[in-house]
């Protein structure tokens, strides 16, 4: 089992629901457990028009590798309805892998540590608040680096969630991994 870190945002559409969905999803998968999830955070969009987002984080243990867990996050996006049409388009659903072990990776299409991680607000304050002590690969502890991001607009709007779903999913995993998500 690999930990890793996701992050979440969205700015289409029931957004915030969205992103609870998603972490469910996720939980529905028989190669993934979830062990943490953040608050739900309101942001202003960076490099980018449209309404604020939401966003959060979760951590999770997966037996996928890390191309996996990429083409994973794709198809869920694909799921609720994600598009493509430009760079930084508003979306229904975005999910990151922000970090994946202590791996470093550096392919066309998979960069982690997310190479934006550490100049975004709304990806390390929820990472900071799922593990206060985490070290970023290259970067050092992601607690000291929240200074760079504190002129970025975030707005904590719900606590973590202590969904029963999302419990019970974790604590009966025989047979889950087909659902609305699968």
């Amino acid at each position: 089992m690999t930990v890793a870190y996701l992050g979440l945002g969205a700015n289409l559409g029931d957004a915030r629901q969205t992103l609870k969905d998603a972490v469910v999803c996720l939980a529905q998968q028989h190669t993934i457990n979830v062990l943490a999830k953040s608050s739900l955070y309101r942001t202003a969009p960076i490099d980018a028009g449209g309404d604020d987002y939401f966003n959060c984080a979760v951590k999770l243990d997966t037996t996928l590798p890390a191309r996996h867990l990429l083409a994973l996050c794709q198809k869920i996006e694909h799921h609720f309805g994600r598009e493509r049409p430009f760079r930084n388009a508003p979306r229904t659903l975005d999910l990151d892998i922000l970090l994946y072990g202590d791996q470093s990776i550096d392919e066309a299409d998979l960069i982690v540590p997310h190479p934006r991680l550490i100049e975004r607000a709304f990806a390390l304050v929820p990472l900071v608040e799922i593990d206060a002590a985490l070290d970023i690969p290259g970067h050092g502890r992601a607690a000291a680096l929240l200074d760079g991001v504190s002129d970025q607009r975030i707005e904590k709007v719900q606590p973590p969630c202590q969904c029963p779903m999302l419990n019970a999913l974790n604590n009966a995993r025989a047979g889950v991994g087909k659902g609305r998500c699968g």
